[in-house]
């Protein structure tokens, strides 16, 4: 989704370290358990990233290993896990970070992907059984990526924009030969969003602006086939396509054209008729089918958590899972018997865990262990979902994070999150990066400002062509949300974020210079006049979409160089930590640049932290640790 663009992930950065213990004061706090009282205690960013992030869920076709790729070495590296022992095969060299697609379904080749150094051109690779490693889509400047595999498993499809690096084509690969064919040459800029199992349709999207898309269906049976339009609705209405049935019969997309919220609709192929399918209170973000039919998967984004729903579609009831620890499911998949689940859990406490389920009974088996092995989960802190009023009245949602050593007798400084995107949203769930700084005794309030997504359209567009002022004055009124707190420490509030986040850090500095005491700009955009004419070629079909958000180049000139904190940065006084991947091709390495010898000539604290082996979103691990590190250094020097 276009709001979704700029995506704030991990980060890294070296800083000289300071004492904790000195800047936060952490009484002796004891934590009960069920078994004994366990000392509190605070822990290094290393011991938290000891924690083994994985990722995931595939079977392979006999079901007795499921295909992951995991941090455990430093860098995501792909495996295979014995479901019954829980031993672990590494199956690549870790070069690049490398994520897994999935098993051949009649042998135990693979697919993978990655980049390199974060990069964002992606290539589809092979393994073969001997280990071999294939390239499927070599080229300097390719980026390509995996659609999915043909229902009799002879064939598979991959979308690459080797042709015209502006637009993805889609070709149809032979399972045996690797020999491609290309099946849609994509000359109008429409995304594929999915092939029909039987390799007839095709679905396909065109963003017409931020608030408005089309869904077509290709018909490639014809002899000439032309995109036909589908789920007609009046007005402004975004219509995504998520899956077809395992017949072939029906396309089910998502759409907000009814009410506020995203719900889904079954489109009747040969009968050319929509109808409503399914729909909640909040956001339906995914649906999809096991192979059979037989099982249904439903995501809810509900108010900040996600939701998942399994449903038997033969006896028509939800599945009940034996008894879990807390959290949200992700990452559901059958086994090609469907006699086995696959799937992750998640909590604010917990990271992911992969859980296999044999369907129907109470066998339940848990095939990770995530946490490092000397955290206690009772030291760890879960959020609460909290409301406040803005300068308008408006109700802004936030995810609130308490240290265990608040109270009011012991005021604790605090930090504003904020995600990115535009459009993005903060949500609960494992952050090692968050839960280190609140088990530092940083309290942390992760703002959902007006336009994030998950609270209705209406709220989602309330910041187009207003960023820096509507969505900045949200933040402004978190932090007095945070000052009304007798637990927070009123003079102590900082800010932080990544991409979009990074950008309304520099902009709260700049715009609002005393409102917080330090900021952390996280690969933040600083001018808009260059980010949005320097955006990635492969971005073409969402360009639009974007513009109608942030605002043409062409015309919208002023008002970009208005709110960009670059040509302002002599407003800047306070303290500012600034984070970048050189090989970000969304928001370039000269933007930080920039910004960093401009507040350099106001006589402010700024520590600039670069990493040559990164894009926008940093994934090695000792990145990840040293930048937690840097974080928690500055905000105990500054706060």
């Amino acid at each position: 989704m276009l709001k979704q663009s700029f995506i704030a992930l991990g980060v890294c950065g070296i800083l000289s370290a300071c004492n904790p213990s000195s800047q936060v004061q952490t009484p002796t706090t004891h934590v009960e358990t069920a078994k004994q009282t366990v000392p509190f205690k605070t822990y290094s960013a290393e011991t938290f990233y000891n924690t083994t992030s994985v990722m995931g869920s595939r079977f392979n076709p006999n079901g007795d290993k499921i295909l992951i790729s995991d941090d455990e070495n430093g860098i995501f590296t792909l495996y295979e896990l014995d479901i019954k022992s829980g031993a672990k095969t590494q199956l690549i060299d870790a070069k690049e970070t490398t994520y897994p697609i999935r098993y051949f379904p009649n042998d135990e080749r693979i697919l993978l992907t990655h980049d390199k150094g974060g990069n964002e051109l992606y290539h589809v690779y092979v393994r073969e059984l001997d280990g071999q490693v294939k390239d499927l889509t070599p080229g300097e400047n390719v980026r390509a990526s995996y659609a999915g595999f043909s229902k009799d498993s002879s064939a598979f499809y991959i979308l690459t924009n080797e042709r015209d690096n502006r637009f993805m084509d889609l070709y149809k690969v032979d399972a045996k030969t690797y020999e491609r064919t290309s099946i849609y040459n994509n000359d109008n800029g429409l995304s594929v969003y999915d092939i029909s199992p039987d390799g007839r349709f095709l679905a396909l999207g065109k963003n017409n602006s931020n608030k408005d898309s089309d869904l077509f269906i290709l018909d490639l049976a014809k002899e000439k086939p032309e995109p036909v339009e589908i789920g007609q609705f009046t007005g402004d209405a975004q219509v995504n396509a998520q899956t077809f049935s395992p017949d072939s019969k029906t396309l089910y997309f998502t759409t907000d054209a009814t009410g506020e919220f995203s719900e889904v609709w079954e489109y009747d192929i040969e009968n050319n008729v929509s109808k409503a399918y399914l729909k909640d209170q909040w956001d339906i973000d995914f649906v999809y089918f096991s192979e059979s039919g037989q099982y249904r998967v439903v995501g809810v984004n509900e108010d900040a958590s996600t939701r998942v729903t399994i449903a038997d579609l033969k006896t028509n009831k939800t599945i009940a899972l034996p008894a879990l620890p807390a959290g949200s499911l992700n990452g559901v998949n059958f086994s090609n018997d469907e006699q086995q689940m696959s799937f992750y859990l998640n909590s604010d406490t917990s990271p992911s865990n992969l859980y296999v389920w044999q369907v129907g009974t109470q066998n339940i088996a848990k095939l990770t262990n995530s946490l490092s092995k000397e955290i206690h989960q009772e030291h760890l802190v879960s959020s609460t979902i909290e409301r406040f009023k803005s300068f308008d009245g408006l109700e802004i949602p936030g995810v609130m994070y308490k240290p265990k050593q608040a109270s009011a007798t012991n005021k604790v400084p605090a930090v504003i999150w904020v995600h990115g995107g535009p459009g993005g949203q903060s949500r609960t769930g494992y952050s090692a990066t968050q839960q280190h700084l609140v088990n530092h005794g940083y309290a942390i309030f992760a703002v959902n400002n007006r336009g994030s997504s998950g609270y209705g359209k209406t709220f989602f567009h309330l910041d187009d062509k207003k960023h820096g002022e509507d969505d900045l004055q949200d933040i402004i009124w978190g932090k007095k949300h945070l000052q009304t707190l007798d637990w927070v420490d009123p003079e102590r509030i900082a800010i932080m974020g990544g991409s979009y986040g990074g950008y309304m850090t520099a902009a709260a500095l700049t715009f609002t210079p005393d409102e917080f005491k330090a900021g952390i700009n996280i690969f933040g955009v600083t001018n808009w006049e260059r980010t949005l004419t320097s955006i990635p070629p492969w971005w073409e079909s969402f360009k639009k979409a974007l513009y109608d958000e942030m605002g043409d180049p062409a015309t919208d000139n002023e008002r970009h160089r208005r709110i960009s904190p670059l040509f302002h940065a002599k407003n800047i006084t306070k303290p500012l930590m600034v984070i970048q991947g050189a090989n970000d091709p969304r928001v370039l390495q000269v933007e930080s640049d920039e910004l960093v010898e401009a507040v350099k000539q106001n006589n402010v604290p700024v520590e600039y932290v670069l990493f040559d082996d990164e894009g926008h979103g940093f994934t090695k691990k000792v990145n990840r640790i040293t930048a937690s590190d840097a974080y928690l250094n500055f905000l105990n020097k500054h706060l």
